[in-house]
Parts: structure tokens; C-alpha cells; sequence
């Protein structure tokens, strides 16, 4: 199950090594492009050399360590709890990274303590030596220590035996239910390393609109000056109120500016968002909505915190701050709420607004959410769902920017809360099914 489980963390084709990899098996499963695997067992590297030539496998201790390559993800597997210094190591590790490097821990949930001391007094498992109990928040803090911030963390394995029927039930779907989750044998933790070098960068801010003529032009002029360069691209989606004729008249009236106007040639504002990022030039890639009801003026505390490496995924947050009277209405915004807790359990990520337009991303990363985007499949006509379900997937830090939201100064809301508000839970269970219950779908029941 634990290969099950880094194999889905783990994206095939990426350079890897596992720290205290033992015979090699959980380094095979996760399929790499290029594998190493180091132990301080010279008799175990041998037999995961004899069962694995394609990978590569050295003597070396964490504690001292010796390599010195660089990798994509770092997996250290039931490991912390056994080391005689785990800071050192985890320091050590940091040789390994570069900027987009992830390492995965797995460790016991130190809740089972007392269920595996009985089960080996009871010879039911076999005893290992004296190990250290290390709660989530222990591990959090070691990582802290050493410039690490966790992504995520998620506990799995309820039922750590195999029995037909039960261990499907227990391990697939019950290990996975919000209240149950935090009893899992199995704690998984996501890292990466923090950098602080700023990286100034140029934007391009993506600008989907449809009937929306009067506010055009106040994108542009509310806009302050951010990055090394800005280009906006407007993407007019069969409007019938003279948007794009507008779109047009501003790109003439602004020659300063490096606008570029583009009509939609599907339907959505997610093809809309796709169509224009196809085209963007920038760096970093944001998405403004053109009613305008994210002010404009809040673009630069998007883009400082993806320049100064906060995350790497910044999402518009507008439950905060008091809103005007008419910006939202209720039951819209017992929506947002619902999702941004669902959406919390589900990514492992704090979200508390997951429907605010503005998403700002390095394009780079976008270019690998795109090159992964089967894994869901063109499900989400909206966007906003398919970009933070990719960022999730490929273990990007998302972060919240909040905002004062606005009540809109031209024309009228385009969201149908009920047909919409549908659409949006149909969305958030199939994503339930992809991420959360993956395991329980695809494990065999007998």
C-alpha cells in the first residue's frame, strides 16, 4: 500500500533517490527516470542491486551523507523514527534539492504506539529496535528547522493486515472520511525547500471577458505598475454588448501598454483561461476577472508573494474582509465557504476560498499542470477547479492572498447559483473520486 501510495505522490519519469531504501522495492515502484537508492547495509544495497540493475544503488549513510546529485523527490520511508540525530539528516538532505524538489516522509502515527508494542509483545509483528515516536507537528517543526515548509500531510491505513472485504473498506474509503483520517497508521508528509532569493519576473495578466464593455477600460488604468514587463491579454467570449469593439478601442487608446486582444473560440471562461495562456509570454501567469470585483489595485500582493516564494500557487481569498452589500449573495456565499472546506480536505491544503478568480502561477509550473491534465480530463468549464486540482496533483505550496471583495459597477453577475452550484459539486466529487478515494476504486475486493 505504501508503494500505491508514492506512486501516486510521485509523478513516473523524475530523478529520485530513497534514503534508507533497503532492498529497493518502494524506489521501483514509483518508476523513475533515473533511480538511486543509498542504505548503510552494504548486504542489503546488494540485493537491491541483484533484484533492480536498471537503478542505482550505493552504501551511504544519511547522517554522513556522501552523494551529492540533486533530485526531483527525495523519499524517506519509515526512517525518521529509527535515526540517531533526524535534524542532521534532514539537514544533510538539503545537498539533494534544488528549487523544485519534494521530499515524502512516511512515518507511524505515534497514536498507534501502544497497538504496535502489544502486536510485537503478542509476536504478531515482527520487533524492531527502540525508535523514536515523532507526532505530525514534531516532524513539521524538524522540517521548519531546517528551511523545509510542508505542503500537505495526509494519514492512510486503518486495517494494516490484509483481509477481503475489510481491508478494501478500511483502507480505501473509511482511512479516508474527514473525522477518521487523523487514526491512520500511516503519516505522509510533503515538503520543499525554501529558497530566498526573490525572482523578479515579468506577468502576463489574463483578462476573460464577456459583456463587459463598461469595465474594460478600468482594468487597464487600475492596474499598478508590477514586474519587469506586463502584457494583458483580453479574451472575448461572444459578448452582446460591444466588449470586443471596446477590447479594441482601449488597445488603440493605451499604445503604451502591451495589450493583446483574442476571441474565444470555445465556450467557458476555463477554455478562455486556456486559450489566452497558449499565447502568454510572461512568467507568471494571472488570471483578472473583467467584472472588476477583485480590484486590480491588489495584483502586486499576488505578485510578491510568488516573487518571494510564499507558494507557488496564489489563490484570491474574499471571505475575510467585510464585503460591500452587494458583492455577494448569501447563498453564494454559503457556497464558497461549503467548497473551501471541502476542498481543504481534499487537496490537504488550507483553502478557504476556492472560487475567487484571480490564480496566479510561474508559467513554467502551468506548462506542467497542462502536460498532466488527462489525469482529471476537460472536466471543469469554469477553470478555477482545474488549475487548483493540477497544482494539488503535481505537489505545488498553495497559498491564499486576501482581498476586499467589490460589488460589481457594470452589468450583472453571469452565475447561476443552482444549475451552477450543481455543476460545482458534480465537479468537487469527481475530484473526491481522482484524489481521495482513488485507492478504494481501484483496489481488488477479494
Amino acid at each position: 500500500m505504501l508503494e500505491r501510495y508514492f506512486s501516486f505522490i510521485i509523478p513516473r519519469g523524475k530523478r529520485v533517490i530513497e534514503i534508507g531504501c533497503g532492498s529497493g522495492n518502494l524506489l521501483n515502484a514509483v518508476q523513475p527516470l533515473y533511480g538511486l537508492g543509498i542504505d548503510f547495509a552494504p548486504e542489503v544495497v546488494e540485493i537491491a542491486r541483484s533484484k533492480y540493475p536498471h537503478l542505482h544503488f550505493e552504501v551511504d549513510d544519511v547522517e554522513d551523507l556522501q552523494t551529492d546529485e540533486t533530485f526531483d523527490y527525495i523519499i524517506i520511508s519509515d526512517l525518521i523514527a529509527g535515526l540517531w540525530d533526524a535534524q542532521k539528516a534532514i539537514h544533510n538532505v538539503r545537498r539533494l534539492c534544488h528549487q523544485q524538489t519534494r521530499v515524502v516522509i512516511s512515518q507511524y502515527n505515534f497514536l498507534w504506539e501502544p497497538i504496535i508494542k502489544m502486536l510485537e509483545f503478542m509476536h504478531l509483528k515482527q520487533k524492531l529496535p527502540t525508535a523514536s515516536w515523532f507526532s505530525v507537528k514534531d516532524t513539521e517543526g524538524l522540517l521548519q528547522l531546517e528551511d523545509f515548509q510542508t505542503i500537505r500531510v495526509e494519514k492512510k491505513i486503518l486495517l494494516p493486515a490484509y483481509v477481503p472485504l475489510l481491508h478494501s473498506l478500511f483502507n480505501g474509503f473509511l482511512a479516508n472520511l474527514p473525522a477518521i483520517t487523523h487514526l491512520g497508521l500511516v503519516s505522509l508528509h510533503v515538503a520543499r525547500p525554501m529558497w530566498n532569493e526573490k525572482r523578479h519576473s515579468s506577468v502576463s495578466i489574463v483578462v476573460p471577458a464577456r459583456n463587459e464593455r463598461g469595465n474594460i477600460e478600468n482594468a487597464i488604468k487600475r492596474t499598478p505598475a508590477f514586474g519587469t514587463h506586463q502584457e494583458f491579454i483580453f479574451i472575448e467570449g461572444n459578448s452582446s454588448d460591444n466588449t470586443y469593439e471596446e477590447i479594441l478601442r482601449v488597445q488603440a487608446a493605451y499604445p503604451d501598454k502591451d495589450i493583446k486582444v483574442m476571441k474565444q473560440t470555445g465556450k467557458g471562461k476555463g477554455n478562455a483561461v486556456r486559450e489566452a495562456f497558449e499565447v502568454a509570454k510572461g512568467d507568471m501567469l494571472m488570471i483578472l476577472d473583467a467584472d472588476l470585483t477583485m480590484p486590480p489595485e491588489e495584483l502586486p500582493k499576488f505578485y510578491n508573494a510568488l516573487r518571494d516564494n510564499k507558494g507557488e500557487f496564489i489563490n484570491g481569498c474574499r471571505l475575510v474582509y467585510p464585503m460591500e452589500k452587494n458583492a455577494m449573495r448569501f447563498l453564494n456565499l454559503l457556497g464558497n465557504k461549503f467548497f473551501g472546506w471541502f476542498f481543504s480536505y481534499l487537496l490537504g491544503q488550507r483553502l478557504k476560498d476556492t472560487l475567487c478568480g484571480t490564480k496566479v502561477l510561474f508559467k513554467k509550473d502551468y506548462e506542467v499542470i497542462k502536460a498532466n491534465r488527462s489525469y482529471f480530463g476537460d472536466f471543469d468549464p469554469f477553470g478555477d477547479f482545474d488549475l487548483l486540482f493540477g497544482a494539488a496533483k503535481q505537489n505545488l505550496k498553495i497559498v491564499e492572498v486576501v482581498i476586499r471583495y467589490r460589488d460589481r459597477e457594470y452589468g450583472s453577475t453571469q452565475i447561476s447559483r443552482f444549475r451552477h452550484g450543481l455543476l460545482l459539486l458534480q465537479m468537487s466529487f469527481f475530484a473526491a473520486r481522482k484524489i481521495k478515494f482513488t485507492e478504494f476504486l481501484s483496489l481488488k475486493w477479494i
